[in-house]
């Protein structure tokens, strides 16, 4: 039987930059035995993968109203206590270049794998067991008892870094939640987020031959003041639409509900094609229509509308009105999402009411800590993920560190 201080399940983000928290701030003092375990291959998966290969390590805006969670003011704590600035200080000090895109979003120069080296140099010390499966964990004297593959590991403190249920090609499974109620924690039941939305026959008759068009535009969810608002791209696809703006209100999303997207966004359209129709009325609506949008997104709205032959000036106020609204209020229902397989994150998950806000530690159970995506707390597109994966596991490791 292996004994360590604290063993950590999951080698993704939140798992080894808990270790090397620790490891961190064990410089100077008795060193902590730390180990790692994870039944993938590799460590960090979703880092490589993420930011098209140079992954969007972190958002320069990551506050805590880019963050879903039924608890809002939960993360509050852990983003204050570690931020963006502290974590760009880290791929600094390893000479990683980066550079800033839209929005607050930070990306490696090169490659993603620089930030997983970064974090394996960090954690040097600790032990990573990968390739091992956990087949049970108990509470014991002292500690916890986690059966593996490999055999048992007796720890002071266990750390669940074991992720969602998104991108399950990459080997996420339940684990942490199984583990979260065998010790009696609630769950906010886990749903997929940041997904492509799917769509009834009606309109996917429209998104079909469309797919592969991209636009800018803005898609909204609820009414009023209260409405949720993202200006992106939107990506037309085969079973409905993506893209940046699908992929952020789809988080917010549930079934049931409608979405409105403007795919014109700063321009009155209606009036635009009023001022067309005086200077050039002999275009076709299509014609016309195609000046604002892609032509072949321009071709399938007149077609739908049954503009596609028409002549700009042959259509009455009333009917370019009626066209404007397809374009800047298009009201639409989706029926679902693509689900897991293409799921970004994971909505949901342990119940914050269970974890101190300062630390992760469970509240019902000494030593026992859930960070990173396993936790209700989502973020947006764009890197906030991955601080929230920082920054909780930075307030978990300090604890223990502190203990």
């Amino acid at each position: 039987m292996e004994h360590v201080d604290t063993l950590i399940l999951g080698a993704g983000a939140a798992g080894l930059f808990c270790a090397g928290s620790i490891i961190e701030a064990d410089k100077g003092k008795p060193k902590q035995r730390v180990m790692v375990i994870d039944h993938a291959r590799a460590p960090g998966e979703k880092i490589r993968i993420s930011g098209g290969g140079r992954s969007n390590f972190t958002n320069l805006a990551a506050q805590r109203d880019r963050f879903l969670s039924q608890n809002p003011r939960f993360c509050a704590s852990a983003l204050a206590g570690f931020t963006p600035q502290d974590f760009v200080a880290l791929v600094d000090a390893a000479g990683i270049a980066w550079h800033e895109k839209t929005l607050g979003q930070l990306f490696c120069d090169d490659s993603a794998r620089q930030i997983i080296d970064m974090l394996l140099h960090r954690m040097r010390g600790a032990e990573l067991w990968l390739e091992t499966s956990v087949q049970g964990v108990s509470a014991a004297e002292g500690g916890y008892l986690v059966g593996t593959s490999r055999g048992q590991v007796r720890a002071k403190n266990l750390v669940i870094a074991t992720g969602g249920r998104s991108i399950p090609k990459m080997g996420a499974t339940g684990l942490g939640y199984d583990i979260a109620r065998q010790f009696g924690l609630q769950l906010i039941e886990p749903r997929a987020g940041l997904v492509p939305l799917t769509f009834a026959e009606q309109d996917l008759d429209l998104c079909r031959p469309l797919a592969g068009v991209s636009v800018e535009a803005v898609v909204s969810h609820g009414q009023g003041r209260s409405a949720t608002r993202f200006r992106d791209g939107l990506l037309f696809t085969h079973r409905g639409l993506s893209g940046p703006a699908i992929l952020q209100i789809s988080s917010f999303w549930k079934p049931g509900e409608e979405i409105s997207v403007d795919l014109a966004p700063d321009l009155d359209l209606a009036a635009a094609l009023r001022d067309q129709r005086g200077q050039a009325g002999k275009q076709g609506v299509a014609t016309a229509l195609g000046r604002h949008l892609p032509s072949r997104l321009a071709d399938a709205i007149a077609e739908e509308m049954g503009l596609k032959a028409a002549r700009l000036a042959d259509q009455p106020n009333t009917s370019l009105t009626k066209l404007a609204d397809r374009v800047n209020r298009w009201r639409l229902r989706p029926v679902g999402s693509e689900g897991w397989r293409t799921a970004e994150v994971t909505l949901g998950g342990v119940d914050t009411r269970d974890l101190n806000a300062r630390d992760m530690q469970a509240r019902n159970q000494p030593g026992l800590y859930f960070i990173g995506e396993v936790v209700d707390v989502t973020g947006w597109l764009g890197g906030y993920n991955f601080q929230w994966a920082w920054a909780s596991a930075h307030a978990a490791a300090k604890a223990i560190a502190a203990a």
